[in-house]
């Protein structure tokens, strides 16, 4: 073990290391010049649907016509956004700064920036003024930092306390620890809150609802999408957007990368990608899939050095809402693979998969993608989880370029280009057979001709007699 593992292995030492995080991010704040100071900062926070809250955010203030500037695990920019290469979503105070900087240079008013509890604790959003701030939902994630889930929401709340008003999820059950810090604040929900979603409808085409005078449509689906864009509505109602103007960028945008990512490729089964890695994302992730015709093939890992208390509990997920479950890696990296494994077999086994009938490991993550879709027939529904957006994986030996959505991509297209193939060969042989039979039917016809006329002179001859 080096010495940063070590350092990192002891009981307090997250708290050891606060007034350095501090000074790095102050440095960070005084070179760039605080350049947060001169945006509007909705900050996005909670444990799933951060990302696509903020795009959708993002997405509605630029149709608007109100220029923003986003950051989120996926991307940042302002119109033209740059993929997000690292493996962190609120990147380090001195990154965030120079970008927020770069943002503001290209005439943006507004920021959309999604924010981590590590982000808090670590003081990388020092100097950043947050004007509104929004909740998603908690659920058990990043436990192996904070320890505790009362430290974690502890973390997410430092937020609100900061924030001058916030935007909160009703329906979660940590949402009263969220109100109790805000200074002002409005509720959301299905259930629960003031401005509620009713008459929902989801399919696999998107979601659509009424709140208030609003109709929202948006073409990702998912219940969990309700809530995310709901909780976009209220911030563009408290920004002063019109209700036009909140549902058509709701609408307008088409999808985020890495979430519920849909690969067509003129394959007869279905393929989609998720960043979902945490047990509730997992549930959700099943529910908005609705009903498959034919079978789910679910395809997931767990990261390394990572909250391991939930590796079984999603292992036993995948194996009840699974017909056919695949264990590989994730960003292992110093861990070893097989134990991290393991520890999703023992779940997915609980469910009552049996490994060489309905449960298979193939640690090489792209051969599992590629074993899935091969494994795929007419009707059924590959789910590769996990990475979502990510550019690639992180190994014992280091990082290596890795993309779900491409490996996918190339594996359904080498499934259609043989079924293609087979096709056209098919379709070959049954020209070559209906030839051949052409070929047989004509060559009897002449022949039957041939004895047609060799017999006809007999016939008119005995007729001549008879007359």
């Amino acid at each position: 073990m080096g010495l940063k593992k070590k350092l990192e292995s002891l009981k307090y030492y997250n708290e050891l290391v606060k007034p350095y995080h501090w000074g790095q991010a102050m440095v960070a704040g005084v070179r760039a010049g605080f350049p947060a100071r001169k945006l509007h900062v909705i900050a996005v926070t909670g444990t799933n649907g951060k990302t696509t809250t903020s795009f959708m955010i993002w997405k509605m203030l630029n149709e608007s016509g109100r220029k923003a500037g986003l950051m989120t695990t996926v991307a940042w920019g302002v119109k033209r956004l740059e993929p997000e290469l690292n493996h962190m979503t609120t990147v380090d105070s001195k990154t965030l700064n120079e970008r927020i900087k770069k943002i503001r240079e290209q005439g943006a008013e507004y920021l959309v920036l999604e924010t981590t509890s590590h982000a808090l604790e670590q003081f990388r959003t020092l100097g950043v003024p947050v004007e509104i701030a929004v909740f998603t939902n908690l659920t058990h994630e990043h436990l192996d930092y904070h320890k505790t889930f009362e430290n974690y929401r502890r973390a997410k709340c430092k937020l609100f306390k900061k924030a001058k008003f916030s935007v909160i999820n009703a329906d979660d059950k940590s949402s009263r620890a969220f109100i109790r810090v805000s200074r002002d604040y409005i509720t959301y929900g299905i259930k629960n809150g003031k401005l509620r979603a009713e008459e929902v409808k989801c399919d696999v085409n998107g979601i659509e609802y009424a709140v208030g005078d609003i109709k929202i449509k948006s073409k990702i689906p998912g219940e969990f999408n309700v809530y995310n864009s709901l909780a976009a509505v209220v911030v563009g109602q408290k920004l002063g957007l019109t209700d036009e103007e909140i549902a058509q960028g709701i609408y307008a945008l088409e999808s985020v990368e890495g979430r519920m990512n849909r690969i067509e490729e003129g394959q007869d089964f279905a393929v989609i990608v998720d960043y979902a890695h945490t047990p509730d994302a997992l549930e959700k992730v099943f529910a908005a899939i609705g009903e498959v015709s034919g079978r789910v093939i679910a395809v997931h890992g767990g990261a390394g050095r990572r909250d391991e208390t939930t590796r079984a509990e999603r292992g036993e997920i995948l194996g009840k809402n699974s017909d056919f479950v695949i264990i590989t890696e994730d960003d292992s990296r110093d861990e070893d693979p097989e134990k991290i494994a393991a520890q999703f077999v023992e779940g997915a086994e609980k469910a009552g998969k049996v490994r060489g009938k309905d449960l298979a490991v193939e640690l090489d993550r792209e051969q599992a993608i590629r074993a899935a879709v091969r494994l795929a027939k007419k009707g059924d529904l590959v789910l590769i989880l996990g990475k979502g957006h990510e550019k690639s994986i992180l190994r014992k030996d280091g990082p290596v370029e890795f993309e779900d959505i491409k490996v996918a991509k190339k594996y359904v297209r080498e499934r259609v280009k043989e079924q293609e193939e087979r096709e056209k060969a098919r379709a070959e042989m049954q020209k070559k057979r209906e030839a051949e039979a052409k070929k047989l039917l004509e060559e009897k016809a002449r022949k039957t001709k041939l004895e047609q006329k060799k017999k006809a002179p007999e016939n008119e001859s005995y007729g001549n007699i008879v007359e």
